[in-house]
C-alpha cells in the first residue's frame, strides 16, 4: 500500500520516512488483528522491544520468524534448554535470555489461555468487548504510554503466568493489533482504519 500512496499524505510524526516504519505504519499498525498466531507474534515483539526502539525490532522480524518458528505458539512452547542456547546465539533476534526465556513461558501462558478460551482472541478482545476503542488524538503530545484499561489487562496477563507484559508494553501491543485506533486524526490511516480499511 505505502509505495501506491501519493508522498504528499499526512502520517504519524513517529514513522519518519525509513521505508521499514512507513510501510509498518500505512499496512499494520493499528489493523484489527484477529488471528491468534499474529497476535502472538507481537506479544513476542512487544516483549523484545522492551528498553528498545520498534523500528529495532522491525528489523528484525524475519529473523525472529525463522528463530520462533514462524510464531508458532506450540513449537515455541516445547523449546527447552537447547533451544534457549540456541537464540541466545542467533544473531537475527535480540539476544537476551531474560526475553528469550519469558517469551517460552509465555508461549506455554498462551496456550493456557486458548484452552480456556478457544483462542486468544477471544480472550484479549473481551477487554474492548470485541470492538476497537477508536481515539481522536490531534497531536503526539496526546498520546499515551499507557492506559488504565491497559493496566488492567497487564495485571491479568501476570496472573496469567505472562512476562514482559508491563501496562506500557499491553498498551503498545493494543495499538499494533488495532485493539485501539490510534493514529492521529491527521494521520491518512485514521478515517481509514476507522471504516474498517
Amino acid at each position: 500500500m505505502s509505495d501506491r500512496q501519493p508522498a504528499r499524505l499526512e502520517r504519524c510524526p513517529w514513522c519518519g520516512q525509513d521505508p521499514i516504519y512507513v510501510t509498518y505504519h500505512d499496512e499494520q499498525w493499528g489493523v484489527p488483528v484477529h488471528d491468534d498466531r499474529k497476535l502472538f507474534e507481537f506479544l513476542i515483539l512487544e516483549g523484545a522491544q522492551a528498553g528498545l526502539s520498534w523500528l529495532t525490532i522491525l528489523k528484525r522480524r524475519e529473523g525472529y520468524r525463522r528463530a520462533y518458528r514462524d510464531f508458532d505458539p506450540q513449537k515455541v512452547a516445547r523449546f527447552g534448554a537447547s533451544s534457549v542456547r540456541r537464540l541466545l546465539a542467533d544473531p537475527g533476534i535480540i539476544r537476551n535470555r531474560l526475553k528469550i526465556e519469558a517469551s517460552i513461558g509465555n508461549a506455554r501462558a498462551f496456550l493456557a489461555v486458548q484452552e480456556e478460551w478457544g483462542s486468544f482472541d477471544a480472550y484479549i478482545w473481551s477487554f474492548v468487548e470485541g470492538r476497537p476503542i477508536q481515539n481522536r488524538w490531534r497531536s503526539m503530545a496526546e498520546l499515551p504510554a499507557t492506559t488504565p484499561l491497559a493496566e488492567k489487562i497487564s495485571r491479568d496477563l501476570k496472573q496469567r503466568g505472562f512476562r514482559f507484559v508491563g501496562p506500557t508494553i499491553v498498551y503498545a501491543h493494543m495499538q499494533a493489533t488495532g485493539m485501539v485506533n490510534d493514529h492521529l486524526v491527521g494521520c491518512f490511516r485514521h478515517r481509514q482504519i476507522k471504516e474498517g480499511r
